[in-house]
């Protein structure tokens, strides 16, 4: 599924998915601990890379950590940048970012490669680790699953889901040693399975 596909199906629902994921869906404790835990502190910036509306870029922000929020969707960087005014925001591609090799502490990757196929995602976590400094880290949130890799009808356009060890195998093929994974499920939607990994640049 090309990037222009997905980018176009966010433009259409825009509006539905920021009223729904800024400020009016609970975000999870375990979520954000995982995510502060390693991402806050780094010394150096960090890349929130298909950043949406905004969330974690300004709570990262607020926290003290020299972040940028990088999305390709018009419509999601205009809301950011009105709703979140003192933090940075980018209209760009996270697999081309136009940041230089080695210069990021740390990426946030939350739940923003859920529409890449395998081949995709593949290529996508190589750039990753291209673009962090030895021992950076990254935090990604996916899908879980425990029948292998799966496409499945996401609201917006086509999603897969993926086993958390064949997840954290592709990281390691692109470089990255792990760090810590989260996995868990919400009452409020029993038919999905949410996980994370932090991982490390090896």
């Amino acid at each position: 599924m090309g990037s222009e596909h997905v980018r176009a199906a966010y433009s259409v629902a825009a509006e539905q998915y920021i009223g729904l994921f800024d400020g009016g869906w609970p975000v999870h404790a375990d979520d954000t601990a995982l995510v502060q835990r390693h991402l806050v502190g780094l010394a150096g910036p960090v890349l929130d890379l298909g950043c949406g509306p905004g969330y974690w870029t300004a709570r990262l922000q607020a926290l003290g950590v020299d972040v940028t929020g990088v999305d390709m969707v018009p419509e999601f960087i205009s809301y950011a940048r009105a709703t979140h005014p003192g933090s940075r925001f980018r209209l760009g591609s996270m697999t081309e970012p136009d940041v230089a090799e080695r210069s990021a502490a740390g990426i946030l990757s939350w739940y923003s490669t859920i529409h890449m196929p395998p081949p995709e995602l593949e290529r996508t976590l190589a750039v990753f680790r291209q673009l962090l400094v030895p021992s950076g880290l990254l935090v990604v949130g996916f899908f879980d699953s425990d029948s292998g890799v799966a496409e499945f009808d996401h609201k917006v356009t086509t999603a897969y889901r993926w086993p958390v060890d064949a997840f954290a195998e592709r990281l390691a093929d692109a470089g990255f040693t792990e760090v810590e994974r989260l996995q868990r499920q919400v009452v409020e939607r029993p038919d999905r399975r949410y996980a994370a990994i932090a991982a490390r640049a090896s």
